[in-house]
């Protein structure tokens, strides 16, 4: 298909899908003459997982990119697969933030976590700083409850990674660690106004 047929398919207007192939967030069609190139289905899932990356994902063009690259040429070890995605998620942290308190807490919860992704100790680290700044306690034992529920999600996550080949692991779990933290998020607001109806007698 010719690079309009290509935007009509997806929704996505010729001069987007123009500024993706500039920023390599989508690979070139097969050039047919000097100005015309053709497109396949190929590149219509790589838009749809562009706009996904971009939008409820989140993530900056260059973290999109960087994502995309690890997809399309994964690296060897499970745990380079979820620092790949851990880095794509934490952009944004403070990494000149004291790790002190967030290393405590990762220690009681027991946790064995990968000692070159500071990014997510990181974000942990500016989210306790945000708590304290505002003088916002948590209730008790709040945190020990987040701690479980998120042991368990991540359990329930890790043993649906596919094995058929390597990737389908790294593309399950980089695009299931980006995709689906906005959608964790969206439930627990859902879940709160379900609990404040139950709990206040609130009508939907």
């Amino acid at each position: 298909m010719r690079i309009s047929q290509l935007a009509a398919e997806t929704g996505i207007p010729v001069a987007t899908i123009k500024f993706y192939l500039r920023e390599k967030l989508l690979h070139d069609g097969e050039l047919t003459s000097a100005t015309q190139a053709q497109y396949d289905d190929s590149h219509v899932q790589r838009l749809r997982l562009v706009r996904a990356l971009l939008g409820p994902g989140g993530l900056s063009v260059a973290a999109a990119r960087e994502l995309l690259k690890q997809v399309s040429d994964p690296p060897d070890s499970g745990d380079a697969v979820l620092g790949v995605a851990h880095h794509a998620v934490n952009a944004s942290a403070n990494h000149d933030v004291d790790l002190t308190a967030a290393q405590e807490l990762v220690q009681h919860f027991g946790w064995r976590t990968s000692s070159q992704d500071t990014g997510s100790q990181a974000a942990l680290a500016d989210a306790l700083q945000g708590l304290e700044a505002a003088g916002f306690e948590l209730a008790e034992g709040a945190m020990d409850l987040y701690a479980r529920v998120m042991g368990e999600v991540a359990e329930f996550e890790l043993a649906h990674v596919p094995t058929e080949s390597t990737e389908a692991a790294v593309r399950y779990v980089v695009l299931g660690t980006v995709l689906v933290e906005p959608l964790l998020l969206a439930l627990r607001r859902l879940a709160q106004q379900d609990a404040a109806a139950r709990r206040f007698g609130l009508e939907a």
